[in-house]
C-alpha cells in the first residue's frame, strides 16, 4: 500500500460519506466545513503572530514597596 489517499480509497470514503448522510445532506456539510476552514484561514490571516516574550513583560521588578 502506497498511500492512504488513493483514488479508490477516496471513492470508497465518498460512497460511505453518501450512504450514512444521503444524497440531500452532503452538499450542506461540504459547504459547512469549506465556510469553516474559509473562516479559520481568515482568521489566521488578520491576527499576526505575536512572538515577544510575554514572561519578560508580566515579571515583577526589582524594586521593593515600603509600607509605613
Amino acid at each position: 500500500m502506497e498511500g492512504l489517499f488513493q483514488p479508490t480509497h477516496l471513492l470508497l470514503i465518498f460512497a460511505i460519506a453518501l450512504l450514512i448522510f444521503g444524497p440531500k445532506k452532503l452538499p450542506e456539510l461540504g459547504k459547512g466545513i469549506g465556510e469553516g476552514f474559509r473562516a479559520l484561514k481568515d482568521g489566521m490571516k488578520d491576527k499576526p503572530v505575536e512572538t515577544t516574550n510575554t514572561a519578560a513583560t508580566n515579571a515583577p521588578s526589582n524594586t521593593t514597596e515600603v509600607k509605613s
